[in-house]
């Protein structure tokens, strides 16, 4: 890292913007210019886990009492909060992340929005229901918040991932200890400032550091009624494993693997366009629904693919803040790294045929930063690893089909099953094959971002519940009970 002076942030807990314990700090840097230092923030250890959890839990108290309405009256506020501070925020995601401003950031800040103001707009939702068995007894059922919720969210899309966990459940009257991604904590934090300017102290609480020092604190500690993640299968796991010592609900968003299916009928820009948009190369393929696995019908699979690499020619890779960059640059050398081998052993391999990308520049303006350009391999078959293994990159896979049985079967062949996307104007096929896939969210002619009020979540290894929508917050943030009243003398 380059010696320079940067500027410290602190992290919010019990409604104090504070340093860690131990007063050390770690450094978050620019992915767009290698070596920049933009921030540092707090290195958060066990007892600063304990400080949060015990402020949350002291909250939530007092806060389960707050109305339901009036609780979605403060959500509202905070959304009008980060609508009026959106293109600061979306320059702070897009220094830190690598997303570009455009194409990204500013679209990520205004989810983030609609987020907040969703869940402000349906907490009047969250209600039991009334069951009278006989003349002489009567049942009914009421939600109740399950306390303390420890989160924790990636890199990819800081922000509206924070407000996925935070804004459902607030709403529904728990309190919660948010860990950020340890190389994008920046925009959170604005986040977070903006929430305990509205909220009582101890609602929100957000911590910045390391998985090993604190992140494992969070997801053991005794006070933690329920756990909620975003990120890779691998920890998910071991997320998981940590709630069932102590019999803690979890909830899970995790990798995948997705499949487009590309019909006959479908040989068009506008579906180019659509398949560039589900791939997620505005995000540099940096996400977990993104469709890495394209099945291209025999009949159109030249004609379509010269349209596809014609188009991707023509996106712009370069520093997140300029206007003119329809891509930046990917998050951290690690992750850079990861992709570069990707890449060389797809090169490598017989099955595979490169169209267009391939390996990073090593000189010029795109080699002083995390830069990967948009990539295609034409993939004889799907036994490859480039095709089985989530890369989290701008790497596509583009295979032929033929049988419909088969193409389904292929998309299928997975340990995952968050996304899939289908392409045919025919309404028959397009339900049959929808029907059929095993994933948890289906596009059909749409390769769009996740809408509130419509469930979002995964199949097999890609998860287990479900975010952006009112059942998912009464599934994830609220536990059922059960009276019985009896009226016999």
């Amino acid at each position: 890292m380059k010696p320079v002076s940067v500027e410290q942030q602190l992290m919010l807990i019990n409604g104090e913007w504070r340093a860690s314990v131990s007063s050390e700090f770690f450094p978050i840097e620019s992915p767009a210019e290698r070596g920049s230092v933009i921030a540092e923030v707090p290195r958060s250890s066990a007892e600063d886990v304990d400080f949060a959890v015990k402020a949350a839990h002291t909250a939530f108290a007092s806060w389960r009492e707050v109305p339901a309405k009036e609780r979605g009256r403060l959500l509202w506020k905070i959304a009008d909060a980060v609508e009026e501070q959106a293109e600061d925020i979306a320059r702070t995601i897009a220094t830190e992340t690598g997303n570009a401003i455009r194409t990204q950031a500013r679209g990520e800040v205004k989810s983030v929005v609609e987020i907040f103001r969703y869940f402000a707009g349906v907490v009047s939702e969250i209600r039991g229901s009334t069951c009278p068995v006989d003349n002489n007894l009567m049942a009914y059922t009421q939600r109740e918040p399950y306390g303390v919720v420890g989160a924790i969210v990636p890199w990819n899309a800081p922000v509206q991932l924070s407000s996925l966990k935070i804004a459902p459940a607030v709403a529904a009257g728990n309190t919660i200890v948010l860990k950020t991604a340890e190389d994008a904590p920046l925009g959170v934090l604005k986040l977070a400032r903006i929430c305990a300017q509205y909220l009582p102290a101890g609602v929100v609480n957000v911590i910045t550091g390391y998985g090993q020092e604190c992140g494992e604190a969070l997801t053991s500690h005794p006070l933690v009624n329920k756990l909620t993640f975003t990120g890779s299968t691998a920890v998910g796991k071991t997320i998981m494993r940590k709630a069932a010592e102590r019999i803690v609900p979890v909830s899970l968003e995790l990798g995948g693997k997705s499949p487009q299916i590309v019909f006959p009928d479908a040989n068009n820009d506008k579906v180019v366009e659509g398949i560039i948009s589900a791939m997620r190369f505005a995000r540099q393929g940096q996400s977990c629904s993104a469709g890495t696995r394209l099945f291209l019908h025999e009949s159109i699979f030249h004609s379509f693919v010269e349209k596809l690499v014609n188009r991707l020619a023509e996106l712009k890779v370069g520093h997140p803040l300029a206007e003119e960059s329809d891509m930046g640059s990917l998050i951290n050398k690690k992750q850079f790294d990861k992709v570069t081998r990707f890449i060389e052993e797809g090169m490598n391999d017989e099955n595979l045929e490169l169209l267009i990308g391939g390996l990073p520049p090593e000189e010029g303006p795109l080699a002083e930063g995390y830069y990967h350009q948009p990539t295609l391999f034409a993939c004889k078959n799907d036994n490859t690893r480039l095709a089985k293994e989530e890369i989290f990159g701008p790497v596509l896979l583009i295979m032929s089909w033929s049988d419909e049985e088969e193409v389904i079967k292929a998309a299928n062949d997975s340990s995952y099953g968050l996304a899939a996307f289908v392409w045919t104007n025919d309404t028959k096929k397009a339900l049959r094959t929808a029907g059929k896939i095993e994933s948890g969210w289906i596009q059909v002619n749409r390769g769009g971002a996740q809408m509130p009020g419509l469930s979002y979540g995964g199949y097999k290894q890609s998860g287990i519940g479900r975010e952006f929508s009112l059942e998912g917050m009464l599934d994830s943030y609220t536990q059922v009970k059960s009276i019985m009243i009896d009226f016999n003398d």
